[in-house]
């Protein structure tokens, strides 16, 4: 099972990473555990410097932007 980890404050662009992650995963039919972490003072334990950031099995996988679908598609597999 995949843990998945959105990190942001909560801003549109944030949520909509939620989204994107949640329907890549699905189109995948991995399975997955995804939850938001909207601790600021945590986001430095996984090296964000900038939000939103995504967290693939522990690993910082891209921060301060939006992938498509696509991209989020080849971060899980």
């Amino acid at each position: 099972m995949k843990r998945i980890l959105v990190l942001g404050p909560g801003c549109p662009r944030c949520e909509s990473l939620v989204k994107i992650t949640k329907q890549a995963a699905d189109q995948l039919g991995i399975e997955y555990e995804l939850e938001k972490l909207t601790d600021i003072k945590q986001f430095s334990s996984y090296g964000l410097m900038m939000t939103p950031g995504l967290v693939v099995d522990g690993h910082l996988k891209v921060q301060g932007k939006v992938p498509s679908v696509d991209e989020i598609k080849t971060m899980l597999a």
